[in-house]
């Protein structure tokens, strides 16, 4: 070839193979290349026997999959660009016309806005139950209820359902049951054994939290054990065209070993910070599941006790007699707590949350009357995240 630019596309060398690293290779491609047209025709993208397309997977995905299977003790997982995605892949798999959804009411609020959205619009019924109340739920499953949420725990509330109990329920009604388990991060507990001979069916997990850990990845994932299930997960999940960039993958698997040290962290100083907060005269009531006298603490003894996982988050409601715009200074007054959205990275993050229109929504059973603040622990020292509190409290 004369032309370089034609030579610099086509050049023939190949690395030798065999190249070792405490990390995977990454893999970056929309196309792939086919050794002949017999390959073309042959290869099966269904089952990870070879590569097709990048959206159908890479070396770098593959193996993120089958390590987030072995976090989770799933055996199929599919990637997905965040954790709404997963909600919404799932939804989508599972869900038609006629067909009701279950979904608790303190559950993560995109999920409560796709069934309010999307869903209803496409004549897709959803209704919300009462997390900490079995027998709510059980009234509440009828013959169109084709799929039930759970979580464990609430996503701001913080409260910790009896999951053996709606698990059970659903399995005796024939209902499929998909967990996220996000703030468990597949250590809390296994979301496919219950300790009692149940599990959730489907285990949806935002990746962008406590596996990135950065603060700078979004990705999610969908984890099953059932070969049929997963295969109707993945063929909504090839016709909607869901992917993820192979940097993502590679940032994820360069934090998967410390995963465990870091929600390790996490947990100990949110434990220590929940506990101080409990002392203090402007706080009604701490929400840890860890801590006793928080809703569903025998839940989560009963669960994650073995493990003694709780993750970094609590929240607390304060007394009645702040107002909004005094624990809207104290949010401002923070000073290594950061205004922010979700949770899991090094820097600790503060949000608070407007309880009276979240109860007149879906919260119908939720007790206090006081404003709630919700915390993400970061992996700062604990001392100067409780000094940082106890200053912020003053300007209140």
């Amino acid at each position: 070839m004369s032309n370089p630019s034609t030579g610099l596309i086509h050049h023939p060398y190949a690395p030798p193979a065999g190249f070792v690293a405490p990390q995977p290779g990454v893999f970056k491609a929309s196309t792939v290349i086919f050794p002949n047209v017999a390959a073309m025709r042959s290869r099966e993208w269904k089952d990870k026997s070879g590569y097709t397309y990048g959206l159908h997977g890479t070396p770098t995905t593959f193996i993120l999959e089958e390590r987030l299977c072995a976090l989770e003790g799933g055996l199929q997982c599919l990637l997905v660009p965040s954790g709404l995605a997963a909600i919404a892949n799932v939804a989508l798999a599972l869900l038609k016309t006629g067909d009701e959804v279950l979904i608790p009411d303190n559950a993560y609020g995109p999920n409560k806005a796709l069934a309010e959205g999307e869903l209803q619009a496409w004549g897709i019924r959803h209704r919300l139950y009462d997390a900490m109340n079995p027998a709510d739920l059980a009234a509440k499953i009828t013959p169109q209820t084709r799929l039930v949420w759970l979580e464990a725990a609430g996503s701001v509330t913080l409260e910790f359902p009896d999951l053996p109990a709606l698990a059970r329920l659903c399995r005796e009604r024939g209902v499929t049951t998909v967990l996220d388990n996000t703030w468990g991060a597949g250590l809390a507990f296994n979301p496919f054994d219950f300790g009692d001979g149940t599990g959730a069916d489907i285990s949806v997990h935002a990746l962008t939290k406590y596996p990135s850990g950065g603060g700078d990845v979004l990705m999610g994932s969908v984890i099953t054990r059932d070969p049929a299930l997963h295969m109707r997960l993945k063929l909504t999940h090839m016709r909607l065209g869901l992917g993820v960039a192979g940097n993502d993958a590679e940032l994820l698997l360069r934090s998967l070993p410390s995963l465990a040290l870091r929600y390790q962290a996490h947990d100990r100083a949110a434990r220590e910070l929940a506990r101080w907060m409990q002392g203090r005269p402007e706080i009604a009531q701490v929400l840890h599941p860890a801590l006793e006298g928080s809703p569903g603490h025998a839940h989560w003894r009963a669960l994650c006790g073995a493990r003694d996982g709780a993750a970094g988050l609590f929240s607390v409601v304060f007394h009645e007699r702040y107002g909004t715009p005094q624990v809207d200074r104290f949010c401002d007054g923070l000073r290594l707590f950061k205004l922010g959205y979700s949770w899991g990275g090094p820097i600790s993050l503060v949000v608070p949350y407007d309880m009276a229109a979240m109860r007149d929504a879906s919260l119908g059973t939720w007790p206090h009357r006081g404003v709630l603040v919700r915390f993400s622990v970061g992996l700062e020292v604990p001392q100067d995240l409780q000094a940082d509190l106890a200053q912020a409290l003053a300007c209140m």
